[in-house]
């Protein structure tokens, strides 16, 4: 192997190469190269601002803006692939576009610096991204809504510290999933609005001597204001961070969801089928049906985690103002980005076409329990009997049901009457679940009125998008 390696742009400072090890350490082209549509955008904004600003000629401007433009197309139809030798893909667009214009390509870089042009470069990106994991997730709130439409009525057990408390409209319960993810799009929206702030023209800590014109070139690229500090453009990552806590709770929402399925798909709690599209067997036991989907999103969550972690590390000893650590901010954005979509998408195929309630198990499920006993509190609230009063004799009805290996709705009315004289024989309708859930028809409980309501309030915020 040759310890030679090709000249760089600033190489003439130097009186040797880097060594070929160091060059490939040193290189981010293998990640960066995802930046190069945006990169070839960001400089044609900036070749038309140097041309309106009489920098440079209007000629060589459209040569700049058709040269780049070139360069695209190149990269589209697979003949621009840049090697390690480019360094990075600004250096690499540059080059090739030297290639093409020979004199006049060198004269892009006037007035800006590698550092806010990779600034810009990352906030086009991530700008779309943002985009298209909101539609991602208005896509899986709309499986969710087609979901819960068909089981309104269809009760699962709700669960408190995974114990069984009080029976659900199973649409519901897939209702707060739908909420999570609102939260998450308004999350991302705020996110959007820090992102969407040029850094471009700062140069590569203060500014150039050049007369630019920075609220041109942002209104160019559809950036709503610039950094008013020069030091603060290059340098700030915040917005790297923030996307990645809101894609960290992102990946929260759908883990908790991917937990729950995993266990409703269990022989033990059986309130799911996986259908064949996504799930897997075993190698060994021809029997089993494996939740790989939720399984794996459950995983990547860690993976999505990580990288908030690791910008969060990145970030906290950084002195102003650009710093080369900063080029590890890349691979943990575009994966963070890829995880999350990647997981999105996944999860919205499992709850469209993967998987199956069972609805008998689950009205089984819901009459096999104690979980209406809250029920019986309410009804004697409701003859005049003190409510913590009531608490204490429906824990005594139950510890009395339990000792006779009976449930609530066992008892007769006689057994009933000694508890108390308050109780009628309209106890019973009170306490069947599908009454229990009914009655709950306070704003945003799961009587089935509010569920209706619930529903169409998502469907109408859904159809403003």
């Amino acid at each position: 192997m040759s310890n030679e390696s090709q000249p760089q742009t600033w190489s003439q400072r130097f009186e040797s190469v880097l060594h070929p090890a160091i060059a490939r350490f040193n290189a981010s082209i293998e990640f960066d190269i995802a930046l190069i549509e945006y990169d070839i955008t960001g400089s044609q904004a900036h070749a038309t601002m140097l041309a309106q600003t009489g920098i440079i000629s209007s000629e060589e401007g459209s040569q700049l803006v058709a040269g780049l433009e070139q360069i695209r197309q190149e990269y589209r139809q697979g003949f621009f692939h840049p090697g390690i030798d480019a360094e990075d893909i600004h250096f690499a667009v540059e080059r090739r576009l030297t290639d093409i214009l020979g004199e006049v390509g060198k004269k892009l870089h006037t007035g800006r610096s590698r550092n806010d042009q990779v600034g810009t470069d990352t906030r086009l990106y991530l700008r779309d991204q943002i985009h298209l994991i909101c539609q991602r997730l208005r896509q899986f709130q709309g499986v969710l809504l087609n979901l819960a439409e068909q089981h309104i009525e269809t009760l699962i057990p709700g669960y408190t510290h995974l114990q069984r408390a009080q029976p659900l409209s199973l649409a519901h319960h897939l209702l707060a999933y739908v909420e999570m993810a609102e939260r998450d799009c308004e999350r991302l929206g705020d996110v959007y609005k820090r992102t969407n702030i040029s850094p471009l023209g700062s140069g590569a800590l203060a500014g150039t001597t050049f007369p630019i014109d920075r609220h041109y070139t942002a209104e160019l690229l559809g950036f709503e204001r610039v950094y008013a500090n020069s030091l603060d453009g290059v340098s700030d990552r915040d917005f790297a961070v923030e996307f990645l806590c809101a894609t960290s709770l992102i990946m929260v929402h759908l883990s908790r969801l991917s937990e729950e399925v995993i266990l409703w798909a269990s022989e033990e709690f059986g309130f799911v089928t996986l259908k064949d599209s996504c799930s897997t067997g075993s190698s060994i036991m021809p029997q089993k049906k494996n939740p790989d989907v939720p399984e794996l999103v459950r995983g990547k969550t860690g993976r999505v985690f990580g990288h908030l972690q690791a910008m969060l590390v990145l970030m906290k000893g950084l002195p102003l103002a650009y710093n080369k650590d900063l080029q590890e901010d890349k691979e943990a954005l575009f994966d963070g980005v890829k995880t999350v979509q990647a997981c999105l998408e996944a999860m919205t195929i499992l709850f469209q076409e993967g998987l199956e309630f069972r609805v008998p198990r689950l009205a089984a499920a819901v009459a096999e329990d104690f979980s209406n006993a809250t029920d019986v509190a309410d009804y004697l609230a409701t003859k005049g009997v003190p409510f913590r009063e009531s608490y204490n004799l429906v824990g005594k009805v139950v510890k009395t049901s339990l000792a006779a290996g009976k449930l609530l709705k066992d008892l007769t009315i006689e057994e009933w009457q000694t508890l108390h004289p308050a109780f009628e024989s309209d106890i019973y309708e009170a306490i069947t679940p599908r009454q229990v859930v009914a009655a709950r028809n306070s704003y945003g409980g799961t009587g089935f009125d509010q569920v209706r309501q619930a529903i169409a309030a998502a469907r109408s915020r859904l159809s403003v998008e």
